[in-house]
């Protein structure tokens, strides 16, 4: 079999779970309905799953470092089914939230197992090539996962979305089984040394935008179902439209950032892609009874938030070019904190201010990134 059916293997793999983490906020409004609990109780699902993925795939990480790669993602696939198979079956939001931290888990274990098996799976200096097709499995989840998730609760029921992932799963475990090579185990440095990185200003400065940037995505994000469909008076074919174009956006955003970081500079596409969000935010709050303008705004908003992944991921490298590994592993962590600390946030704003403040303080978290890439900026200049 050729090396690149294999890395597509595993980039399937990556929009199942890309999908199991993302979806939640297509549905949100179906879980707090059918659970009998509120938008925000609803929505610290993505809290959960995002605290679990940020802390638990370190640790994990760190205690199968010298296991054989294969039997490794087998094993986290195998949870990561279970996983869903609970949030199917199991009834009430408690036993939703424990099954979404099994689930966080495992899905951060198959997508750093997947993307070193893709490395060593690929051919001689397609390596990078090799990690951008798996890491498009997650952007695929958005454009597909998403909508279609939205598409199957609202003709069936919210948890069919997790019994389908589920028995997609299974049959990953088969092609992994029989398609991927063995793999051995390699050296993963401590978490004692990888921590260590944060007590450099410059590192904790450039890892900051990423926080800030994926608070104000999160804040958003987390509730842009119920904001559509109470704020804006969307219908639901109109909405499941409507995250379709906003996923083919953020590929759209993401070629985008690609491209621009290596024709302008990772801090000019950094600036002027937090810019963009911003300004979008801000007409979206605008535009709630303008359907062009808030059409055209969320369009704008996705390939503005997804022309950030290029640059910033380069902007950590840079940092500490000696430590890119851990670089990436920090901004990993920290990308998921964010996106719980902003589904918490976002859950606040919409029980203490109203569910239309959230495009502003999304807006606001994007001020307090734009002012770090600034920094960040000034630092690396002297």
């Amino acid at each position: 079999m050729s090396s690149t059916l294999k890395i597509y293997i595993l980039a399937i793999l990556s929009f199942l779970v890309g999908t199991s983490e993302y979806v939640i906020a297509g549905i949100l409004d179906k879980i707090a309905a059918s659970t009998g609990v509120s938008l925000v109780t609803a929505g610290q699902l993505i809290t959960v799953f995002s605290l679990a993925y940020a802390f638990g795939t370190p640790l994990v990480m760190v205690m199968t470092a010298r296991m054989e790669r294969k039997k490794l993602l087998l094993a986290a696939i195998g949870f990561f089914v279970l996983s869903n198979a609970l949030a199917y079956v199991l009834p009430g939001i408690a036993l939703l939230n424990a099954s979404r931290i099994l689930m966080g888990i495992s899905a951060g274990v198959v997508v750093v197992v997947s993307m070193t098996i893709a490395t060593k799976v690929a051919r001689p200096g397609k390596e990078g090539s090799a990690l951008a097709a798996v890491l498009m499995g997650f952007t695929a989840s958005l454009i597909f996962g998403v909508p279609l998730g939205r598409i199957m609760a609202t003709a069936y029921e919210w948890k069919a979305v997790f019994g389908v992932i589920a028995v997609l799963g299974l049959v990953a475990i088969v092609l992994i089984a029989l398609l991927i090579p063995r793999t051995e185990g390699e050296e993963v440095v401590s978490l004692r040394k990888q921590l260590a990185l944060l007590k450099q200003p410059k590192a904790l400065t450039a890892l900051s935008v990423t926080f800030f940037w994926i608070i104000g995505y999160s804040i958003f994000y987390s509730y842009i179902t119920p904001f559509l469909l109470t704020a804006v008076g969307m219908s639901d074919g109109t909405l499941n439209t409507i995250l379709f174009v906003i996923g083919i956006a953020s590929l759209i955003g993401s070629r985008t950032g690609g491209y621009a970081t290596d024709k302008w500079g990772l801090h000019r596409v950094l600036i002027a892609g937090l810019g963009l969000n911003g300004i979008a935010l801000v007409l979206i709050a605008f535009g709630v009874h303008v359907p062009v303008l808030l059409i055209a705004m969320l369009i704008l908003w996705s390939i503005a938030v997804w022309s950030l992944g290029p640059p910033q991921q380069l902007h950590v490298i840079t940092i500490a070019p000696e430590s890119t590994g851990v670089m990436l592993s920090l901004n990993s962590m920290v990308l998921q904190l964010a996106m719980a600390a902003g589904a918490g946030v976002g859950g606040l704003v919409v029980e203490r201010i109203s569910l239309s403040a959230i495009t502003w303080i999304a807006a606001a978290a994007i001020v307090v990134a734009f002012g770090a890439v600034q920094l960040s900026r000034r630092m690396s200049s002297r």
